[in-house]
């Protein structure tokens, strides 16, 4: 399929949540206890610094997105397995008081729930250092994935991080007719050949992209990037977030798009690819069109990065809607 010139989309339509079905998106993956700081500098060496800010949440990448759907306007239940202890309690504790069904995550005994320590710095970059309980067992059998089938939610959207949680509900949401979307990232070698193979919506990260089909040197162009990955997933939509240039992807017709953002003033990066695609799940929930689900989401990336706390900085819809207008 030959590549035509990127295009910008403007002038889409939308539409408000309410007058459409809310069935709930589902997401799937992993979660943390996680503990936030904001400084004005990352050191060199050794130091101590005192934060300007800090907090705890429960987060995680498709936690982290279902939080954002909902806040929205969606709703979004929540599936995992977590460790049974203070941190994985706290972590789940934190979801549900964010709005998320967490009732079907299931509490492992004997495994310590992740937790992680982020320092975000001045300009919005960060260190990212998290710990999971390599005990955590990775079969998903006891996953109801019956109610895929029967229709109970409008979207799955899940991630690397659980592979065999990831294969079941990709796979059921395929066969029930659904957005099966795969938040792209790298993972565990041939993880993401498996699971973008099992994927209607693949929406890649920078790097898992790059890992996926190659780009040595950064000789290829994100069309060529995206082309290839075409070649190898012909039946899905393919895409790639890119920061501030926003989100391109591969339309019908192999022509390459570009939904942009906003421009802000970045505070705090953390989470804004989850909240791209918690936004993405929605939008297609809600039945937008790959061009207002590519600009809506990157819109609700752009805005999370005003402000620190990760996902907590997720925006609601009236302010994207305003963003959009």
């Amino acid at each position: 399929m030959g590549l035509r010139d990127s295009c910008v989309i403007e002038n889409v339509g939308y539409y408000p949540v309410a007058a459409l079905s809310m069935k709930p998106i589902l997401c799937v993956g992993a979660c943390a206890w996680t503990t936030l700081f904001r400084v004005g500098h990352l050191p060199r060496g050794s130091a101590k610094i005192m934060p300007d800010e800090a907090l705890q949440i429960g987060d995680g990448m498709s936690a982290s997105a279902a939080c954002a759907a909902v806040r929205l306007g969606g709703r979004a239940e929540f599936w995992a397995r977590v460790g049974d202890d203070a941190n994985g309690r706290a972590a789940i504790a934190s979801l549900t008081e964010a709005g998320l069904d967490c009732r079907a995550v299931r509490f492992v005994p004997g495994v310590k729930g992740s937790f992680c320590t982020v320092i975000v710095d001045g300009d919005g970059e960060r260190v990212v250092v998290p710990r999971h309980d390599p005990g955590l067992p990775d079969d998903p059998s006891w996953l109801p994935v019956d109610r895929i089938a029967k229709g109970e939610f409008a979207a799955v959207l899940t991630e690397v991080r659980w592979p065999a949680g990831a294969a079941a509900v990709l796979d059921a949401a395929r066969n029930a007719g659904l957005p099966a979307i795969l938040d792209a990232e790298i993972g565990a070698p041939g993880v993401l050949d498996d699971l973008a193979a099992r994927a209607t919506h693949v929406l890649y990260s920078e790097t898992g992209l790059a890992a996926h089909v190659g780009n040595a040197h950064g000789a290829l162009t994100v069309g060529e990037q995206l082309a290839r990955a075409q070649a190898l997933l012909p039946h899905a939509l393919v895409g790639v977030t890119r920061g501030a240039e926003g989100f391109y992807w591969l339309d019908g017709d192999g022509a390459l798009q570009r939904a942009e953002g906003v421009a802000v003033n970045a505070v705090d990066t953390l989470a804004a690819g989850d909240v791209f695609h918690g936004a993405y799940a929605q939008a297609l929930a809600e039945a937008m069109t790959p061009a207002q689900a590519g600009r809506f989401a990157a819109v609700a990336a752009s805005l999370k990065c005003e402000t620190f706390g990760g996902r907590r900085g997720a925006p609601d819809r009236a302010a994207v809607l305003a963003r959009l207008a």
